[in-house]
C-alpha cells in the first residue's frame, strides 16, 4: 500500500533541514505533500492540511498538541525531524493509537565543533577584532588567552558532552564534568557537582538536556558561583538558563563574557537582549546546521517512514508499545 505523507517544512526549511536528496528518498516510499506556506503550521492549519494523510514528518516548530490527534483518525504516526519532542502531545498520540518517533542526534560533531570556536573567539576577540575593522575602526589591541592549561566545565556529559570532551583534552585543557546521571569512565576527567564545577571552571559550556528538572538550572546563585574571568556558553537549551541572572552579571563584568546559539525567542534563538551585549557573542540556532548534521537526521526520517510502512516501530520510536493504527 502507498501511504500519504506531509512534509510540514516550509520551502525554506527544506532546502535548510531536509533537502532534495532526503525529499527524493522520501518520495520513493510514499505520496508526499508539501506544505507550501512561509509560516510553520498551527494546531488548526497542521489538521487541515494533513487530512488525508498517513503520517506526518514535522520540523520542529511544527507542535502537536492533543487536538492534532484528536483531529485526524487516519493519522498512523508523527515523525519529527529533530530531536525535540516536547511540543509533541506524546500521551495525546499514545491515547489515539497513534506512533510517535524522534530522530537521533546526528548534530553531535557540528554543536561540539561550534563549542570549540566559542571558547576560541572568547579567548582571543575574534568577532569583536573582525566588528571593528568593518565598521571602520581601529580594534583595541587586547591580550588574549589559551585554551591550553585552561579548565573547562561541561554541564551534560550525553553524546555532545563526550565529544566535546574528547576534543579539548588533546589541546591540554583539563575537564570538568557535571551530570548526575552519567558514568565516566575516562580517568582524565573530573566527575563532579554541579557548584563545584561553576567554581574551578574558567570556560562552562551548558549541554544538559532541557527538562522541567534543568529549567533555570543557570541561575543567579550559579552564576554567582563563576569566577570573573570565566566564560559561559550555551549549545543547549535557552529555557536552561535565567537570562536576567546573566544579563546582570555580564552587564555588571561579574563573569568575562559569554557565547550562545540558543535562547528563549523563537524557535530558541538568542534573546536580544543578551546578543547585543558587547561581551556576547550569539549565533542564530546554526549548532546542527551543516550538511552532514541534516542529513543524518532527514535521512533518518526516511528510513523511520519505510519502517513504519511495513508496520515496524523503527529506532527513535517513543511510544511503540501504543501504537495500534499500523498500516
Amino acid at each position: 500500500m502507498t501511504l500519504k505523507v506531509l512534509l510540514t517544512h516550509t520551502p525554506q526549511s527544506r532546502r535548510q533541514y531536509y533537502g532534495e536528496q532526503a525529499l527524493a528518498g522520501l518520495r520513493d516510499q510514499a505520496n508526499v505533500a508539501l506544505h507550501e506556506g512561509d509560516d510553520a503550521l498551527d494546531a488548526a492549519g497542521l489538521v487541515e492540511a494533513a487530512r488525508e494523510t498517513d503520517v506526518i514528518v514535522a520540523d520542529r516548530l511544527t507542535a502537536a498538541p492533543a487536538e492534532v490527534f484528536a483531529g485526524l483518525p487516519k493519522l498512523r504516526a508523527f515523525v519529527r525531524c529533530a530531536v525535540d519532542i516536547r511540543n509533541v502531545d506524546v500521551g495525546a498520540a499514545s491515547a489515539a493509537g497513534v506512533l510517535v518517533t524522534r530522530a537521533g542526534p546526528g548534530f553531535v560533531q557540528s554543536v561540539a565543533e561550534l563549542a570549540l570556536g566559542f571558547l576560541i573567539d572568547l579567548s582571543r576577540g575574534i568577532s569583536r577584532a573582525a566588528a571593528d575593522y568593518h565598521g571602520g575602526r581601529t580594534p583595541e589591541v587586547v591580550m588574549g588567552r589559551q585554551l591550553a592549561g585552561s579548565r573547562i566545565g561541561i554541564i551534560g556529559y550525553g553524546s555532545i558532552g563526550r565529544y566535546l570532551a574528547r576534543v579539548v583534552q588533546p589541546l591540554g585543557m583539563t575537564v570538568f564534568v557535571a551530570d548526575p546521571f552519567a558514568r565516566v569512565d575516562d580517568a582524565n576527567i573530573h566527575h563532579v557537582g554541579l557548584d563545584e564545577l561553576m567554581r574551578r571552571a574558567d570556560y562552562v559550556v551548558c549541554l544538559a538536556v532541557a527538562t522541567k528538572d534543568t529549567e533555570n538550572l543557570i541561575n543567579a546563585a550559579a552564576l554567582a558561583l563563576l569566577q570573573p574571568h570565566a566564560f559561559f556558553v550555551n549549545l543547549s537549551r535557552g529555557e536552561l538558563v535565567d537570562e536576567a541572572a546573566l544579563a546582570a552579571a555580564l552587564r555588571e563584568g561579574r563573569i568575562a563574557g559569554a557565547a550562545m546559539d540558543v535562547g528563549r525567542a523563537r524557535d530558541q534563538m538568542p534573546s536580544a537582549e543578551l546578543a547585543c551585549l558587547p561581551n556576547v557573542i550569539a549565533t542564530p540556532h546554526i549548532g546542527g546546521l551543516t550538511p552532514p548534521a541534516i542529513e543524518a537526521q532527514a535521512f533518518e526520517t526516511v528510513r523511520q517512514v519505510a519502517a513504519i510502512i511495513k508496520g515496524e516501530a523503527p529506532p527513535g520510536a517513543v511510544n511503540a508499545d501504543r501504537w495500534t493504527r499500523r498500516p
